[in-house]
């Protein structure tokens, strides 16, 4: 699934730049012309990555940084700064209210799209397309296939992302509800619960050798299981 990129920038030509740009990078893009819009578009549905022009009408992105930060369900997000401002105290209030990276106009497009792949993979690694091994399993997100010890695995869709998405941030503990913002989405209506069929389901589908792989954190939620663990 493409990235979703919101970006917030008022001048009309320099939104349909980026718009261009981004699309042909890949991502998806939504496009706002103001903080107010852009807060507005995260009531909806929450971004990848926010891209953010510091100077813009109304509140400025400063302040729409600060906001998100503050926000238990936004403070996550990664978030770039864009801004025709290059001194060096607005770089750093940027970075210091909290966004990830700090990009000068006038910039090239693909020195802008490896910023935000760049910012994703710290961020949001389950989004990089490279092939992750992990012991003897194997996933490509490219091709949409797992495989254990060179075995083909059938894996749903769901059950896919759900294990790519664990394989990403490998040994962090989820709970179930981080698990449904990352894997389902942010604005889902489906019950914490269904987060343990889908484990079942993809521990089932890992067969009886890797279906440690996937272990329940008591309490907590769930984690990658250890190497070691996982290949005797």
């Amino acid at each position: 699934m493409a990235a979703l990129v919101l970006v917030i920038e008022d001048d009309a030509a320099i939104r349909e730049l980026l718009r261009y740009n981004l699309v042909q990078a890949g991502f998806e893009v939504r496009l706002t012309a103001s903080a107010e819009e852009g807060a507005a578009a995260l009531r909806g549905v929450l971004p990848d990555v926010l891209l953010v022009d510091l100077m813009l009408p109304g509140m400025s992105g400063i302040g729409f940084a600060r906001q998100i930060r503050q926000d238990a369900r936004t403070r996550e997000l990664p978030l770039i700064m864009v801004t025709a401002r290059a001194e060096e105290v607005d770089r750093v209030a940027g970075l210091e209210i909290g966004a990830d990276d700090y990009v000068t106009k006038p910039f090239s497009a693909k020195e802008l799209v490896a910023r935000i792949r760049a910012v994703l993979r710290r961020r949001a690694p389950q989004h990089g397309g490279q092939v992750i091994d992990y012991g003897s399993l194997r996933l490509d997100p490219s091709a949409h296939q797992v495989s254990w010890r060179g075995q083909h695995l059938e894996l749903g869709a769901t059950e896919f992302k759900l294990l790519h998405y664990l394989l990403a941030q490998p040994g962090r503990v989820f709970s179930r509800q981080q698990l449904l913002n990352g894997v389902w989405g942010d604005h889902r209506f489906i019950e914490e619960r269904t987060v343990d069929v889908y484990v079942r389901r993809l521990r089932a589908a890992l067969g009886h050798e890797a279906e440690s792989l996937v272990e329940t954190v008591r309490g907590v939620g769930y984690r990658l299981g250890a190497l070691d663990a996982l290949n005797r």
